[in-house]
């Protein structure tokens, strides 16, 4: 499944509900849980496919990640 318009604020919205935390603000936003760090680019509307990949880093499936958002 392929998310559309989805802006890096929304995501790091939904990261955050399941433990994930903002380790660094710049041009891209660095998140942590203890075990896993992933970046997310700053942009109004995120590509699919970087987004899949931000999905399957966090650990998270896309049925999960869904009910997140």
């Amino acid at each position: 499944m392929l998310f559309r318009d989805l802006s890096s604020e929304r995501i790091v919205t939904a990261l955050s509900k399941v433990g994930f935390e903002i380790i660094k603000h710049g041009k891209l936003i660095g998140m942590s849980n203890g075990f896993r760090r992933i970046t997310i680019p700053r942009h109004k509307r995120i590509n699919p496919y970087t987004l899949k990949a931000i999905i399957r880093d966090a650990g998270l499936t896309d049925e999960e990640f869904k009910e997140l958002i």
